[in-house]
Parts: C-alpha cells; structure tokens; sequence
C-alpha cells in the first residue's frame, strides 16, 4: 500500500522559513520522480517543484524560484522542501506526491498523493 505522509508545515511570519518532509512507504521509492503541489483557498492545485529519481535535477515554479528548494534521501524514503523567505501568498496545503517523469510531473500528473500539511504565513 503507497503511503506519503507529510509533516513540518506551521504557522510563520513573513520571511520565515520552513522545512516540509513526506515520508514515503509502500514503493521502491528510489525508481520514481517526486513532486510538491500546493493548494491555496479558493485557488486549484499548482506544482511547486519536482525532482528526479536520483536527485540530480530539479525544477521549480517561478514562484518560489531563488527561495525554495527541493530535495531526497532515498536511503531513508524522504522528500523535503525547504522554504526560506515565506510569503503570504505562500499559504497552503501542500502535499508531496508520486509522478513519472519531468513532463508528468509538471502536467501535474500523479498517481498517488499524501493529505498535505498547512504552511500558513502570516503575521
């Protein structure tokens, strides 16, 4: 059974920081592309970064270019974001996800997802 289960989101003020993991399980988890997809109130789901099988290349949205970055541990099953310079408009639930390649991933395709953790910036 696939399992992803995020954790690290919080409430932060501007200009803070925050470092999400998705502990993943159920899958050889070194053989696929991760991702990171946010979702915003009143706004559908936009990637935010994905991430090759042995980690090596990266891509991001414009969005958070220069202040996120996105990273693996496959030895111990682990995708992380790092979150520097929060902005208000950073505010969502953002979930990890499983996809295919670079293409997939950024057509926002996917086949298995977590519940999310809440990252709220605000002061």
């Amino acid at each position: 059974q696939v399992q992803l289960v995020e954790s690290g989101g919080g409430l932060v003020q501007p200009g803070g920081s925050l470092r999400l993991s998705c502990a993943a399980s159920g899958f050889t988890f070194s053989m696929y592309y991760m991702m990171w997809v946010r979702q915003a109130p009143g706004k559908g789901p936009e990637w935010v970064s994905f991430i090759n099988t042995g980690g090596e290349s990266t891509r991001y949205a414009d969005s958070v270019k220069g202040r996120f970055t996105i990273s693996r541990d496959n030895a111990k099953n682990t995708l992380y974001l790092q979150m520097n310079s929060l902005k208000p408009e950073d505010t969502a639930l953002y979930y990890c996800a499983r996809c295919f390649s670079f293409d997939t991933c950024g057509g926002l395709t996917y086949d298995y997802w977590g519940q999310g953790t809440q990252v709220t910036v605000s002061s």
